[in-house]
């Protein structure tokens, strides 16, 4: 037993003890189940993680690695592990419910629209959408994270002779384009090989679309990825695509787009005399005309009709992805063609509304095509949204602010913890596939449970390594509490607390929950841990979301993060994980 002193005044202290975190119940009865003696075997342990921890293909080679991770430990005895030394190794990092080191396991032969991509929004902001700085940190930080999907936004410079990138319309300052490209070359592939994808938003002229171009191509060269055709049928496959850099953004616009040749020759003749083209010139081509005539570039002379054509050429042949929509309503954005796939940009808005007479076409959409989806306007805080609207109707690319944190972009990371934290999760079958009738997932209908997951939080550790003895309480030790639930389609979502343990530094819960999952390929599990404080909001104890259709059952640990999800060095859970199916229960 440890004394703690807590300050009240300068007359006198409070004095708590801190116990030492002992085996539960659950833990020395499994010890014993499987070292009848006492002393737990290297054969005994191996029929431990084959039997209880469900490690099928366990050796007894790890077996061995387990003991050999132990020996450093005073408890350690060379014969066996005793009860101490088991319970340390289930609170180790050998034991973890969802393991960092996991490879890629999907298979990623399958074309692109076939797979979840991490996607960031405003990829280049520090911090809220009206007036933070532009870096390129947040793009390194982004990528070095696993983020696959950058989006990058092109304004003309004051002077109109360059291409930056900036929120425009708002008081953020701009960041030099070479230096995000430069930035993303260099980190794009350190935490993955699969594919990035740059989201260009294009507010340029055909000038600065040619030297756009030429920026590009110069910085990425091999690993630039260039289609010969722009009426791709089928995407390529992640694998195929390793360690390539994609550009999506909307082909350039073509000022005479739809006119004869014959008009596009003396509109051509009249520019180059310099007189007025005619009234029915469109709204862009003239505001494109006299931007050119203010900003004027380098060259001597300037033909718009000329240089948008060059244009047209270098530009076209940097989009890999092609992106827009085609003219009308909702009902022709969500159109398939099949003799060619495309990307389509919804808002969150846009999509809430699309699902609520559309799912099923948005679903048909997403099977070849890819929907990105991203923040409203009005998320100027840099907030984020409900993932799972997208997903469960097959979005590929729900772009997040990654800049800050909250319980969103908390699931978000948690998602794609999955298959390797190599920033692709292959998409479940259900979204893939369609029936013999050519019909297709409804997410709109009513589903039957597939799986029930239980969950047994047993303790906590590690706040008294991490945190100073006054964090959460000047007066006493912390009072905590753990908040285990499930995000994921709205059928599964669900939250559930603990008691609340007082003044203590190790709480021991012991409590165990259901949660009955009909979509458990989409679904992730949530756990916060928090202080309670009687006179405001609960301090912040930790957290962390995984994978549900990655995690490993039996007895685990879990380390929890901060808020920005960097993993503490000791605060941890101890918890078990079992499935089973619903007439089981």
């Amino acid at each position: 037993m440890l004394k703690q002193n807590f300050k009240v005044c300068l007359c006198w202290r409070r004095i708590f003890k801190t116990r030492v975190v002992e085996p539960p119940l659950d833990v020395k009865n499994v010890f014993y189940r499987y070292s009848p003696g006492g002393m737990m075997t290297i054969d005994e342990l191996l029929r431990f993680l084959i039997e209880h921890q469900g490690e099928k293909n366990a050796t007894k080679d790890d077996a061995q690695a387990i003991f050999d991770s132990l020996k450093h430990l005073n408890i350690f005895h060379r014969r066996g592990l005793h009860l101490e030394a088991f319970f340390r190794y289930l609170l180790g990092d050998h034991n973890l419910v969802h393991p960092p080191s996991q490879k890629v396991h999907h298979d990623m032969d399958a074309p692109l629209a076939h797979y979840f991509l991490f996607t960031g929004h405003n990829s280049y902001l520090t911090g809220n959408q009206l007036s933070s700085p532009s870096s390129v940190e947040p793009i390194k930080d982004a990528l070095l994270k696993g983020v696959r999907a950058i989006e990058l936004d092109l304004w003309p410079n004051s002077k109109g002779t360059d291409a930056e990138v900036r929120h425009g319309g708002t008081l953020t300052p701009p960041v030099d384009l070479q230096k995000c490209l430069q930035a993303i070359k260099e980190n794009a592939f350190t935490n993955s090989e699969y594919p990035v994808v740059i989201t260009f938003e294009d507010h340029l002229n055909s000038n600065l679309q040619i030297k756009v171009a030429k920026m590009v191509k110069e910085t990425f060269g091999e690993m630039l990825y260039c289609t010969k055709s722009e009426n791709l049928e089928e995407f390529p496959s992640p694998e195929f695509l390793k360690k390539k850099v994609l550009i999506s953004t909307k082909p350039p616009k073509e000022y005479l787009e739809g006119q004869t040749i014959e008009e596009k020759k003396r509109k051509k003749s009249k520019s180059r005399a310099g007189e007025d083209v005619s009234e029915n010139e469109s709204a862009t081509a003239r505001n494109e005309r006299q931007n050119s005539r203010q900003n004027p570039p380098d060259e001597a002379e300037h033909v718009p009709d000329e240089d948008e054509e060059k244009a047209v050429n270098q530009y076209r042949e940097l989009i890999a992805i092609h992106a827009g929509k085609l003219k009308g309503g909702l009902e022709n954005w969500l159109s398939d063609d099949p003799k060619k796939v495309r990307r389509l940009s919804l808002s969150e808005q846009e999509l809430e509304n699309a699902t609520k007479t559309h799912g099923t076409k948005i679903v048909r959409f997403t099977q070849r095509n890819l929907l990105r989806v991203y923040p409203k306007g009005i998320r100027l805080d840099s907030s984020n949204y409900n993932p799972f609207v997208g997903w469960m109707h097959g979005a590929q690319m729900v772009a997040f602010n990654m800049q800050g944190y909250g319980k969103h972009l908390w699931v978000m990371k948690g998602m794609f913890k999955a298959n390797g934290g190599c920033g692709y999760v292959k998409k479940p079958d259900f979204l893939l596939h369609r029936g013999p009738n050519d019909e297709v997932f409804n997410p709109n209908e009513e589903l039957s449970v597939k799986t029930v997951m239980t969950v047994k939080v047993f303790l906590g550790e590690g706040w008294h390594q991490d945190f100073h003895h006054t964090a959460f309480d000047r007066y006493s030790p912390p009072d905590f509490y753990a908040r285990i639930g499930i995000a994921g389609i709205p059928a599964d979502r669900s939250l559930k607390e603990t008691e609340i343990i007082e003044d203590e530094w190790l709480p021991v819960w012991n409590e165990e929950f259901e949660f009955l999952l009909r979509v458990p390929e989409l679904a992730v599990l949530r756990i916060e841990v928090l202080e309670y404080d009687t006179t405001g909001r609960p301090d912040f104890g930790g957290q962390t979301c995984l994978p549900v259709s990655e995690l490993r059952t039996g007895i685990r640990t879990v380390p929890l993060h901060n808020k920005k999800g960097d993993k503490y060095k000791h605060v941890r859970l101890l918890l078990s994980i079992k499935f089973g199916l619903p007439y089981d229960f």
